[in-house]
């Protein structure tokens, strides 16, 4: 028999079963004290959210724990299996198994790339426990502590790892610095293989006495300018001081305070501390890693007074490996790139076979039109050649002798510019709307700069003056006094900004010297070539995945070998407007065509276009120019010191439109004549020249303005004064302009 089904309550049943609410009559209030009323459909809702919640609680607990054993089994499996690589990582090991890298240019090998040529291993006991101290004080001071790994390191790291995705921060113990480097780890490596890594530390520091694991990582590390490894590195920044050293005799086992700091201070970054590219950062450095080896009671006091006064190795002091290369300035430029992307030991053993942008015959005409113009024992120059469409480096001179003098100015030399700056502002200019025609007072000048200084002196070169100059005038005869009153109306902030997108690096002065190139920190070469391509592409800055810096010129087609599979692929980026770019191009034309550079002209109808510079008392001299398919920079000077030019011209001094110019217009030739053995077809050229009516006629007639004082050849050029202290004779000068030092971009990336 069915049972009958219990009748529906009319009234919400409440939380004792009951058909009235609990605790009340049928006021249906709730009395004082009386919990929430829970038997109604809301109160069932809320019983389900909560139950829901309760249940999803506890299944992310089990989850994470889940996952917590299962890391700890991935870490302890991954311990137990890293335990046979342990062989592998002995330096003797890993100097047996290397092999050189090579760098080509097209099909031919131009540079090997070796660090076992010049590395020589030291054993426990044969380095100077001076150099174990300066790097235990810098790089890990817990070294004698933990057992391979920093826990509290690692936690931190890894945490920002997971944040930003990717591996981002390091906080290796020097165990597992020198496992990434006998594992020839690149620098982007994973968190996964970051963990690989710190199992294989903890397993050696189980092996291996702590004295053992800090001579091996001295022997991996590099130091720069070619030192790989402890020995190799006091021979090459402290032999020359030492008498030279021979190959029997252990330099690294006997090295002073100041010495050790030095190398150690290296080992973060060789080239931002190198003391011959930036000596200030260098003792800087050295200065910060002495005062930790006093913090910890490794020097005394006096030991500290007396290192911190000490000079560190000039250029001629310094020794580095001959490098087996035909083009060394530029193969060490390269190998500089290839050791921050994939470290050191990848670098000089692990087989790397790259492609670099370097044409080889482009590259030995630079050389050519060099030293065809350039007299011996006189000043030297640099060269270096771009592609427009790619940012690509094709031809790099960097000094007379890698030998003798292995700085290289095309990548470190930071010259003053002089008027080669004069573009930035021009550029600005057209940006901001004014005309080419537009037309200024060429005079002395006396300049307010609107912070309350001193005004701004302006003069021509020999105070000559046009009376009136257009824009388009004052370009190509480089003008002070028009380009200062221009630079000063729109801006020397905005001039830096567009410097910075062009492609300068250097971190610009605003002040108002800057306005005719006068800056704190002068330019490279290699800056001023790629900046210039920016108008050559008519605003467009190209470049590449395998730049040397996010956004700079390229160097490298490809690498393969040793476990890496890279490609350069095109990158652009506008830094200003087509228009622009194309009057730029118009405009300095007239710089060749009828001003300061006509001794640049190769006279073949075929469009050029570039910009004269020199500075006060002919401390430098430039000319940086293109045509449609190549970016010239050409710098002339003497290379370790700021000295006068005035009769190295054939008596007379040398300007951006003598050697200069004409080391372009050679190799530009050069460079017309290659393309014609490599394509004999008859060459149309890209942008015809027709003939042009004179520029610097009219309003804008100068003849009192530098092409009024050129010599023989037109090579005269209104000089810039050195407003940043290095020049002996300043013809134009603000008390106050060496007073507002503001930067406007970042240097961490420099070429």
């Amino acid at each position: 028999m069915t049972r009958p089904e219990p009748a529906r309550p009319t009234e919400p049943q409440t939380a004792d079963g009951h058909g009235k609410p609990a605790g009340g009559g049928g006021g249906g209030g709730q009395s004082p004290g009386s919990g929430p009323p829970t038997g109604g459909p809301r109160g069932r809702r809320g019983n389900v959210r909560r139950a829901t919640r309760l249940r999803w609680v506890r299944i992310g607990l089990v989850l994470a724990g889940l996952a917590g054993l299962g890391m700890i089994s991935t870490v302890f499996g991954m311990m137990m299996a890293v335990a046979s690589e342990l062989p592998a990582l002995d330096n003797q090991a890993e100097f047996r198994a290397a092999q050189n890298s090579s760098l080509f240019a097209g099909q031919r090998q131009v540079a090997k790339l070796t660090g076992n040529k010049n590395r020589i291993l030291r054993g426990e006991g044969e380095v100077s426990p001076m150099i174990e101290n300066a790097v235990i004080a810098v790089e890990d001071r817990r070294f004698f502590e933990h057992d391979g790994i920093d826990a509290r390191g690692i936690a931190r790291a890894l945490w920002a790892d997971v944040k930003q995705g990717e591996a981002v921060q390091g906080a290796s113990t020097i165990t597992q610095q020198f496992v990434k480097n006998a594992l020839a780890a690149q620098e982007q490596r994973t968190i996964f293989q970051k963990l690989r890594e710190a199992a294989l530390a903890y397993h050696l520091e189980r092996e291996w006495s702590k004295r053992k694991v800090l001579t091996q990582y001295l022997n991996t590390v590099y130091f720069g300018n070619g030192a790989y490894g402890i020995e190799s590195a006091v021979r090459t920044y402290f032999g020359k001081s030492r008498g030279g050293v021979t190959r029997e005799e252990r330099a690294a086992a006997e090295v002073e305070p100041h010495e050790a700091a030095l190398l150690a201070g290296l080992i973060a970054s060789p080239y931002a501390y190198d003391p011959v590219q930036d000596p200030q950062a260098a003792r800087e450095r050295r200065n910060l890693v002495l005062a930790g080896m006093l913090e910890q009671d490794m020097i005394t006091r006096a030991e500290y007074r007396e290192s911190i006064n000490e000079a560190v190795p000039a250029e001629d002091d310094i020794a580095p490996p001959k490098p087996d290369s035909e083009v060394p300035y530029f193969s060490t430029w390269v190998s500089q790139q290839l050791i921050e992307r994939y470290g050191a030991a990848k670098v000089f053993g692990g087989g790397l076979k790259v492609k670099t942008t370097l044409d080889a015959d482009l590259q030995r005409r630079a050389q050519e039109s060099i030293t065809t113009r350039m007299p011996e024992g006189g000043p030297s120059a640099s060269l270096v050649a771009i592609e427009n469409k790619t940012g690509a480096v094709k031809a790099m001179v960097g000094g007379d002798n890698f030998a003798d003098k292995p700085f290289n100015v095309a990548t470190n030399g930071q010259r003053q510019p002089g008027s080669a700056f004069k573009p930035f502002a021009l550029v600005t200019a057209l940006e901001q709307g004014i005309s080419a025609d537009r037309t200024y007072t060429s005079r002395k000048k006396f300049l307010d700069t609107g912070d309350g200084g001193p005004k701004f002196e302006v003069n021509n070169y020999e105070d000559k003056y046009a009376g009136v100059a257009s824009l388009r005038s004052a370009t190509a005869e480089s003008d002070n006094s028009v380009f200062a009153e221009l630079g000063l109306e729109v801006g020397t902030k905005n001039i830096a900004r567009t410097a910075k997108a062009m492609g300068i690096r250097t971190p610009l002065s605003t002040n108002a010297a800057m306005t005719l190139g006068g800056l704190e920190q002068g330019v490279t070469p290699l800056e001023l070539a790629y900046a210039y391509s920016t108008i050559a592409n008519r605003g467009e800055r190209r470049s590449g995945t395998l730049a040397a810096a996010d956004m700079g010129p390229v160097a490298i087609e490809s690498v393969k070998g040793g476990g890496a599979s890279d490609r350069n692929r095109r990158r652009e980026r506008r830094a200003f407007s087509r228009e622009t770019g194309e009057q730029a191009r118009e405009l300095m034309r007239g710089v060749i065509t009828s001003g300061t550079g006509t001794a640049a002209d190769p006279g073949n109808g075929k469009f050029v276009a570039g910009k004269t510079g020199t500075t006060e008392n002919y401390g430098d001299a430039w000319f940086v120019g293109f045509n449609d398919r190549y970016t010239i920079a050409v710098w002339v000077g003497y290379p370790d010191r700021i000295r006068p030019m005035k009769t190295e011209f054939n008596g007379e001094p040398v300007a951006g439109g003598t050697y200069p110019a004409q080391i372009w217009r050679d190799f530009m030739l050069a460079v017309g004549q290659l393309e014609q053995e490599r394509n004999p077809q008859p060459v149309v050229p890209e942008t015809p020249a027709p003939g042009l009516e004179t520029q610097s006629t009219g309003a804008g007639a100068s003849s009192g303005t530098e092409s009024s004082t050129r010599t023989g050849s037109d090579y005269g050029e209104t000089q810039t004064p050195d407003y940043s202290g290095s020049g002996s004779e300043t013809s134009g000068t603000s008390e106050g302009a060496g007073s507002d030092s503001t930067g406007v971009e970042d240097s961490s990336d420099r070429y």
